[in-house]
């Protein structure tokens, strides 16, 4: 119920700001509801569903204007190459992350 309440939160607090204007509003919806329901039992499928929703515009990475919950908690982490945003293979270390 906590999570639900967070990932609840963190949406409403996203549509609220200017610069998310152009996100899809079910697409990150729907990444905060699957994200709030990953766990160490995860895999990778699922991650590459939360990738595809966070990807809002499509360039194959997740910014850090695209990253939300524990993604945008932990992107100095998941971002191993240093470039400022994620790619499919950063993303799935949030798996490691949640053992």
């Amino acid at each position: 119920m906590k999570k639900t309440a967070l990932s609840f939160a963190l949406v409403v607090t996203m549509f609220s700001c200017n610069s998310v204007k152009n996100i899809n509003t079910s697409s990150v919806t729907e990444a905060a509801t699957l994200l709030s329901s990953l766990s160490s039992n995860s895999t990778v499928q699922q991650i590459s569903t939360l990738f595809n929703l966070l990807d809002s515009n499509e360039d194959e990475a997740i910014s850090k204007t695209e990253a939300i919950g524990s993604v945008a908690e932990n992107f100095g982490v998941l971002d191993t190459d240093s470039n400022s945003s994620l790619n499919l293979t950063e993303l799935t270390g949030l798996l490691n992350l949640l053992k």
